[in-house]
Parts: structure tokens; C-alpha cells; sequence
């Protein structure tokens, strides 16, 4: 007798097929990764800096806003990624 989680698998696998990656198409999308995370990192760099020019002024609405600032880049870059990740997967069913 199969589980409740078996058979919502089965389900799901007869409405969306897995599909396989290429060596090739898996290190495309690694590619757009990795240009992300530099991209996060990079700008993670900066706001900390700029964050600890605040507080050694003692600036509380610039850190909090230099803090804002980070949250919206990092969700931005992360939209950025999977966009260019899922028009990537949409060449490859071509």
C-alpha cells in the first residue's frame, strides 16, 4: 500500500515530468548562479562598509537605510537570477 506522499509524487510527475539537464545546460545555469552570488557579494561588500561609516558617525537613519537598501538589492538580484535561470530552461525545451 503507498503513502499519501507516493502517490501525490505520482501525481505530480504525470503533470509535470522531470526533466534531465545536459552537462552542458547544468553548468549554464550554475554560470547564472555563480554571476549572481558575486553580484550579492559584491554589493554586500559595499553596504557594510558604507553601514560602518554610519555608525562610526553615529548616523542611525543612514544605517537603517543603507540596511533597507542591501534587503532590496539581494531580492532584486535573486528575481534577476531566476528570471535569466528560467528563460534559460525555456531555450533548452526548444
Amino acid at each position: 500500500m503507498k503513502s499519501a506522499y507516493e502517490l501525490a509524487m505520482e501525481r505530480l510527475e504525470e503533470s509535470a515530468p522531470k526533466v534531465e539537464l545536459s552537462a552542458d545546460q547544468k553548468a549554464r545555469l550554475a554560470a547564472v548562479d555563480n554571476l549572481y552570488d558575486a553580484k550579492i557579494a559584491e554589493r554586500k561588500t559595499y553596504i557594510t562598509a558604507e553601514i560602518a561609516k554610519a555608525q562610526l558617525a553615529n548616523e542611525v537613519g543612514q544605517i537603517q537605510q543603507h540596511e533597507q537598501q542591501l534587503a532590496e538589492d539581494i531580492a532584486r538580484f535573486n528575481r534577476q537570477r531566476e528570471e535569466e535561470k528560467e528563460k534559460l530552461r525555456s531555450d533548452f525545451k526548444s
